[in-house]
């Protein structure tokens, strides 16, 4: 179709259209890392994606294959680890965080002859947001609303009442895992959004930002998304006509809706 192709052809309007795509998940997923207070949670997955890059390059496989399995099975490994009780969780995420983080950069430096865009990777390109791209972001889309339509209830029971939700029969333990899947793919199609670095910022500052007005849950989901799409939309537009750094400038737009929200508005608690 000759305008669908008109505007796929436009690298600003991919652009737009694939961080629609990544804001539309990271609103409602970003809601329950400000809920269950994962923040540190997500930063370990995300730090952990530089790692499933690289071993993606040294198996030859699709790049967000290899950052889905890795952050999958750190995912595991963490749940794992942290039923030991040997350690505290926020001294294993950190541990697990920057060593992923390294480990990745040292591969990468053991690759001489694949070139890599470190910079890209780190803080987001997306304005080479490619079709390829398109189609990742909007499948896992497509997966992660499903899903959270046919889990909300029980994701609910379980980050308002772990305890209460096992007693009514809830598989907290099978939905935590789901969940940790769900982050995976945000991380896997949102690297190319803000990069590694920044991917918790996009899921962290829409979500508190619609705490402060939201009456309940499903209404933060709303505004989350919403807010979403303005960081997006917003830090596109400073981009363009600034010519500042893609990435970045969506995660100041947030920021920047953040603090009006935060100093403007009345807290309703949710």
């Amino acid at each position: 179709m000759p305008i669908i192709d008109a505007v796929l052809g436009d690298f600003f309007w991919r652009a737009l259209i694939g961080g629609l795509g990544v804001a539309l998940i990271a609103g409602p997923l970003g809601c329950f890392v400000v809920w269950r207070r994962m923040a540190y949670f997500g930063d370990t997955l995300a730090h952990s994606a530089l790692l499933g890059i690289a071993l993606s390059f040294l198996i030859s496989v699709p790049l967000n294959v290899g950052v889905i399995v890795t952050c999958v099975v750190l995912a595991i490994a963490l749940v794992l680890f942290s039923r030991s009780k040997t350690l505290a969780t926020d001294t294993l995420l950190g541990i697990l965080a920057h060593s992923a983080l390294a480990i990745g950069l040292v591969t990468l430096s053991f690759m001489p002859d694949i070139r890599v865009d470190l910079t890209g990777l780190l803080f987001g390109d997306l304005l080479a947001m490619s079709r390829n791209d398109l189609l990742w972001i909007y499948g896992g889309a497509l997966l992660i609303l499903a899903l959270l339509t046919v889990l909300w209830r029980g994701l609910l029971m379980s980050t308002i009442h772990e305890e209460l939700a096992r007693v009514e029969g809830v598989p907290v333990e099978r939905l935590r895992l789901v969940l940790m899947l769900m982050f995976s793919i945000v991380i896997a199609v949102a690297m190319k959004i803000v990069g590694v670095l920044l991917i918790t910022a996009l899921l962290i500052i829409p979500a508190a930002t619609a705490r402060r007005l939201a009456g309940n849950p499903e209404h933060m989901v709303g505004l989350a998304i919403l807010f979403g799409f303005i960081a997006v939309s917003g830090g596109l537009t400073m981009s363009w006509h600034l010519d500042t750094p893609a990435g970045p400038s969506v995660v100041v737009t947030g920021f920047a809706v953040f603090l009006l929200v935060y100093g403007s508005a009345r807290q309703v608690q949710t």
